[in-house]
């Protein structure tokens, strides 16, 4: 496939582009600074730079941008407004690394992993402008996304184990009762899904097996 990943220099973006890379997919990097990723096509520009006419050559987009500044949240938003402006009415699918907060902890989908009592504090800000904007995602129609969401412990120098599990947007714990994921099984899994061609318009979840 042509894959485009931005903000491919960020930590996660930056292991999803080279796990495309491995597999053989045509992938190029969106950053604004030297690319530092294994993709050979680079295009640096600027997230809201971007236009429709730059997303169209590929299959998938990949959306890997990230804040995490408190006055920022709206940044989370209005990032994913733009992409999606850019591919409404498309076939370009759109593929977000998302967050655990907005995974549902009821079979009803009344409340999320965020308005716990035990979700962490420091957490919330981010946690809220990311479920805001997949809240907003969630009203296209005009566009085909994915939106991916870690397990609830997001472990950034976790080892690679290649035992994971993709699932649904519901809260879920492997058989040691934890809710875990390294980047790089995220990253994994992430392809996975983007490989399963089977996903449009929902929420996914990935979390470590044991």
């Amino acid at each position: 496939m042509k894959i485009a990943v931005i903000a491919a220099n960020g930590r996660a973006g930056k292991l999803i582009t080279d796990e495309a890379v491995k597999r053989k997919h045509e992938v190029t990097a969106i950053v604004r600074h030297d690319n530092q990723t294994k993709a050979s096509h680079v295009l640096q520009k600027d997230l809201y730079d971007l236009s429709a006419k730059d997303l169209a050559e590929f299959d998938i987009v990949v959306d890997a941008f990230g804040v995490w500044d408190p006055a920022k949240m709206d940044l989370h938003d209005s990032s994913l407004l733009h992409l999606a402006d850019c591919l409404s009415g498309t076939n370009v699918k759109l593929f977000v690394v998302g967050g655990a907060g907005s995974l549902y902890v009821d079979s009803d989908h009344k409340k999320q992993l965020k308005d716990t009592a035990d979700f962490p504090k420091e957490a919330k800000p981010v946690a809220e402008g990311m479920g805001k904007a997949l809240d907003h995602l969630k009203e296209r129609g005009d566009v085909q996304w994915v939106y991916v969401s870690p397990a609830a412990s997001f472990i950034a120098d976790g080892a690679k184990t290649d035992s994971y599990t993709i699932t649904d947007n519901e809260y879920t714990e492997n058989q040691a009762g934890e809710s875990k994921i390294s980047y790089q099984d995220y990253a994994s899994g992430f392809v996975d899904a983007i490989e399963a061609d089977k996903y449009n318009q929902v929420q996914i979840s990935i979390y470590q097996d044991d």
